[in-house]
């Protein structure tokens, strides 16, 4: 009886141990890949899920765990991070730079990540080191600086091509550090120095031309408004002129002549202009023709005695 009752618990406890250890707790953003007899039956999803004993088993995939691969049966479905490290790529001018960047991607069909290829993290980072060096090669090394987020964008759109077939969709691609050789960077360093002393230069001479526009701008205004004024002023003598040498004319009640009456007035802008002349020096030199003028004011004067213009 003893021995029957201890078979009897054996029996139990081992059934009950066969039934743990086919009852899984799915988590959240979790799935497992059921085989039955080595097919693939069916996928798990998170909650309290039970397998039949011996006929159906969990298939595993191999993940990335600190650093290290390692066969789970547990899938997980959140956005996962891959590190690639530095990589030597050659540029379209014969550049080697080292590159290293991450790549975010998230499994999206559990069954053909376990079946369509061994390892999916050694497939997604040697396929990431691949299309970065395809990439890189393409291009020369000043327009990788100054194209990176479109190497990002292609380098996702041909990683996430190519993991459609692995059911995992590849999320963004992000080029951390590139690190050309020491001897180039340093003439890039010369080259951005010489760059911006040039841009400074330009810009100096920039100022300096419209500067100068402005000078020669306001320079022609102020020449042309003295000009104006001249002329306006030429203007009005020539007019005060011919109205004193009218006057003159309709005063001599016909006994003068207009060269006449001409140098009587040149006789009288010369008696007006004798002070002047005077202070520059203590002996004056006039023409001979000075005293002829000035005969014929002192005639003209008498004539026109009373009358002052």
């Amino acid at each position: 009886m003893d021995l029957a009752l201890i078979l009897l618990l054996g029996i139990a406890g081992f059934a009950i141990i066969l039934i743990l250890n086919n009852i899984f707790i799915v988590r959240n953003s979790e799935c497992m890949v059921i085989e039955r007899l080595g097919t693939y039956n069916r996928t798990l999803q998170s909650g309290i899920q039970i397998t039949v004993p011996f006929i159906e088993k969990p298939r595993p995939i191999i993940m990335l765990r600190n650093l290290k691969f390692v066969e789970t049966p547990r899938i997980d479905l959140r956005e996962a991070v891959l590190d690639f490290p530095g990589q030597s790529v050659i540029t379209k001018d014969n550049v080697t730079v080292t590159i290293n960047g991450v790549l975010y991607f998230r499994i999206m069909d559990p069954v053909k990540a376990v079946y369509e290829v061994e390892n999916i993290i050694q497939a997604v980072e040697v396929l990431a080191k691949t299309s970065l060096r395809a990439e890189i090669g393409r291009m020369e090394l000043d327009s990788i600086f100054e194209s990176r987020e479109e190497i990002n964008e292609r380098l996702r759109m041909v990683l996430d091509d190519a993991g459609n077939g692995w059911g995992i969709k590849v999320v963004r691609v992000e080029l951390l550090d590139i690190s050309p050789p020491v001897d180039v960077e340093e003439a890039m360093r010369k080259q951005m120095t010489a760059e911006r002393q040039r841009r400074a230069t330009v810009t100096e001479a920039e100022g300096e031309k419209q500067a100068a526009i402005a000078r020669a701008q306001g320079e022609r205004e102020a020449a042309i408004l003295s000009a104006q004024g001249e002329k306006e002023a030429a203007i009005l003598r020539a007019q005060g002129q011919r109205k004193a040498i009218e006057e003159v004319l309709a005063s001599g009640d016909g006994q003068l002549s207009s060269d006449t009456v001409i140098g009587y007035l040149l006789g009288r802008e010369y008696l007006q202009t004798l002070p002047n002349i005077a202070k520059e020096g203590d002996r004056i030199f006039l023409p001979i023709e000075t005293s002829n003028v000035l005969g014929s004011v002192g005639a003209i004067q008498e004539l026109l005695s009373g009358k002052k213009f």
